[in-house]
């Protein structure tokens, strides 16, 4: 070191300007300790991010797992049947889980405590002295209503209900019995005949009365309406009754049920086979078909689900079958073979059907339990309960606990845990077939007025729906973002670029909820009433840009050069609006020339269909949400393409253009490819213009005239109404579970492009 390097680490009175080494070590450690926590504090960041995103993950398998649980069962006493001296007809258990029904041929009801047995209390029917029980029915379940064919051609009619009280704050159930068509017996058969069956069913369109079917002991199937009047005064009821006999009756009948419409007969014999019956016009009622449901085996028990509309066929071999009417082409009905569960080992020798689900029990001669379900065509329960042959069985309409008949006479209590049973991945995310369609479908309805609704919880829709809208504002918003960015990036002066990069950045910060207002309320109507400009918008829009593009160059140069240069997109503005206010006001006319005044009405009449909210409206809309994003991201990568690429290309002769689409694009490739991923996630996950500025139709095409549901807008629109811990809230969650892996899917596959995009073009 010289003397002039000496002098200047001294100052004027002699000390050394360097700091000594003992500071200077301290200094290192210091920064040292900073670099440190800088890193692991970056670090512990990253991974509680991570953390983050794994516990939201974690936490909607929690709230999703029920759903994949089967049904289970827990024993909870076993006693002898109250009435062993009769036969036992129909066992029920009520609401409250705490009372059985016990129906003899005796003609005693026989209400019983349901944890061990004992009485509560018996109510013997009032049945004529010359008479005897020969035959029994009951309408749906919930109904309570059942009735005692009687061997002169009679039938007695009863309803069991139960009336609640709390005194002394204990809940005090008491069983009743009414009698809806007066406690007399109701003839049925004017000669006096035997009924060897019956069926019954009390739901009418209207009348307020009922139907029964009878079969007499000479084989004469009869078809009786009852109906009842009350007299306010003396509380007397008169019943009429009008009763007519059907012909083609089947040789071997063993069970015969009546729809709650009132439109269907079914009747089935020895030898497997369902006898169909339509007898929506009462007088005409006539044989319509025969189906073969038993395939060669006898059919054992037959009952509907709830709401009459499927039929659960269960036959000797242990197969059990879904059937239901199907609407043809010619407005005819077929009865139909919709589905089939998992067999049981033995014949089937009772169904008790779900109150208010498409469920059921099946209980088997080999003492086995089977619990399935309808819609989602799931077997979630199968297991012996007993030795014994099951004969009986009974499901509290809450579904949470079992009585369970064996041939022996004893009850076998259990309670019951199937909370989700209707979910399935088949019913999820294949078609279904579902009652009242004429083929399987992807439908979301997750509610209805009807107590017998069922359910419809196909994700497929609301998937399509999500990709639907996503697709349709990309479209729209990708080639303005990205054509915006490279010009605003490259060509536009700096000036002006200072005013347009933060006003498109700061659309961002406007409400999307503002977007979707004005989209829903002023551009799908304006959409509706022009829609010869929307299109020529789209259309001719471009077209013109570039016809001005091409007068531009042919101008003088003179006029040219007193635009300054990056000024040119200014003058694109007056002709933009120009164009924009010609193609509003031609619309009118353009519609009257070439589509009979009404684009909208032509495109009904081309079988196209439109709504007035569509993806259409939603692109724009989205469309502009979404712009912002991807143009601040892109615009940021192409103005940081370093200068000596492009400067080395100009060098070398290339223009303007052939620099931006060989070196600037491919450089900027990885930034660019990252803003439409971002687009694409915010657009996936938007919510509030998707719920504003479309009907919320779950449909399943790509029509651009018509709506959509998607996962998002599903869940803002559903689950505030939804009950906590139900199949609906379950699958809401699934939903979010669906949104949110397909985002991280997404990305991740988007991330790996761009590294692989940047170690490509790295070396430029």
């Amino acid at each position: 070191m010289n003397e002039t390097t000496l002098s200047a680490d001294v100052n004027s009175r002699g000390k050394s300007l360097l700091p000594s080494v003992e500071a200077r070590e301290k200094m290192r450690k210091k920064r040292d300790f900073k670099d440190k926590l800088s890193r692991w504090g970056i670090t512990y960041a990253g991974y509680g991010v991570v953390f983050a995103l794994a516990m939201i993950f974690v936490y909607l398998f929690y709230e999703v797992m029920p759903i994949l649980k089967g049904a289970s069962v827990t024993p909870q006493s076993s006693y002898s049947l109250p009435v062993t001296s009769a036969q036992t007809q129909h066992l029920i258990l009520e609401r409250y889980e705490e009372l059985g029904i016990q129906y003899t041929d005796d003609g005693v009801i026989t209400f019983f405590e349901a944890d061990d047995g004992e009485i509560r209390e018996q109510v013997e029917l009032s049945l004529p002295d010359d008479a005897s029980i020969t035959s029994f029915a009951h309408s749906e379940y919930i109904g309570g209503v059942t009735a005692r064919g009687l061997s002169n051609g009679q039938v007695h009619i009863t309803k069991h209900s139960f009336q609640t009280s709390f005194p002394n704050d204990q809940r005090l159930i008491t069983p009743v019995i009414d009698y809806p068509f007066g406690e007399a017996a109701i003839t049925i058969d004017e000669q006096g005949q035997p009924l060897e069956l019956l069926a019954i069913e009390t739901v009418t369109r209207g009348s307020g009365g009922s139907m029964i079917a009878a079969l007499t002991a000479d084989k004469r199937l009869l078809l009786t309406q009852i109906s009842s009047k009350s007299n306010l005064l003396t509380g007397e009821v008169t019943v009429e009754n009008n009763t007519i006999e059907l012909s083609d009756v089947p040789a071997s009948p063993v069970k015969m049920l009546l729809d709650k419409a009132l439109r269907s007969l079914f009747i089935t014999d020895s030898e497997g086979f369902i006898h169909y019956y339509s007898i929506n016009d009462f007088k005409n009622s006539r044989l319509v078909a025969t189906v073969n449901a038993g395939e060669g085996s006898p059919i054992t028990a037959i009952d509907f689900l709830v709401g009459s509309v499927s039929l659960i066929a269960g036959n000797e071999r242990g197969e059990l079958s879904q059937w239901f009417l199907v609407r043809d082409e010619n407005n005819n009905y077929d009865l139909t073979k919709i589905r089939e569960f998992k067999s049981h080992k033995n014949a089937i020798t009772a169904l008790a059907p779900e109150y208010t689900r498409k469920g059921f029990l099946a209980v088997d001669a080999g003492g086995y339990l089977g619990i399935h379900y309808g819609t989602s065509a799931r077997t979630l329960y199968l297991e012996q309960e007993t030795e014994n042959p099951l004969v009986s069985a009974a499901i509290s309409q809450v579904n949470g606990r079992l009585l369970l008949l064996d041939d022996q006479q004893q009850v076998q209590v259990a309670g019951l845990w199937n909370q989700h049973p209707q979910l399935s991945f088949s019913a999820m995310w294949n078609k279904v077939w579902y009652e009242g369609r004429a083929d399987p479908e992807y439908i979301w309805q997750s509610s209805s007025a009807s107590d017998e609704f069922e359910s419809k919880f196909s994700l497929v829709p609301l998937s399509i729906g999500t990709l639907k809208a996503a697709l349709y504002a990309m479209l729209f918003a990708m080639p303005l973002a990205i054509a915006g960015a490279i010009y605003t990036a490259y060509f536009m002066s700096p000036k002006i670029r200072g005013v347009v990069k933060p006003s498109i950045e700061i659309m961002e910060a406007l409400p999307t909820v503002i977007l979707g207002f004005l989209a829903g309320l002023w551009l799908a109507p304006f959409a509706e009433d022009h829609l010869p400009a929307i299109f020529s918008f789209v259309i001719l829009m471009p077209v013109m840009m570039l016809l001005f593009a091409f007068i531009w160059t042919k101008l003088p140069a003179g006029i040219r050069h007193a635009v300054p240069d990056g000024w040119e997109a200014a003058l694109l503005v007056p002709v933009i609006l120009l164009f924009g206010y010609i193609c509003i006001t031609a619309s009118p006319y353009i519609e009257i020339w070439f589509f009979n005044g009404s684009m909208r009405q032509w495109f009904t009449d081309v079988g196209i269909t439109y709504d007035q909210r569509n993806a259409m409206i939603v692109g724009i809309a989205m469309g502009f949400a979404v712009i912002p994003t991807i143009f601040s991201i892109a615009e940021d990568a192409v103005f940081t393409v370093p200068k000596h690429l492009t400067q080395g290309s100009l060098a070398l002769g290339a223009t303007r253009w052939q620099t931006v689409v060989g070196v600037v694009l491919p450089t900027a490739s990885p930034g660019i490819f990252s803003a439409i991923m971002m687009g694409f996630g915010r657009a996936v996950g938007e919510t509030m213009i998707v719920l504003m500025a479309t009907g919320n139709s779950p449909v399943v095409n790509f029509n651009i005239f018509e709506g959509m549901r998607t996962l998002s807008a599903n869940i803002a629109v559903e689950l505030p109404e939804t009950a906590v811990g139900s199949s609906h809230f379950r699958i809401l969650f699934l939903a979010a579970l669906v949104l949110l892996a397909l985002t991280f899917i997404v990305n991740t596959f988007a991330e790996i492009i761009r590294q692989r995009l940047r170690a490509r073009y790295s070396n430029l």
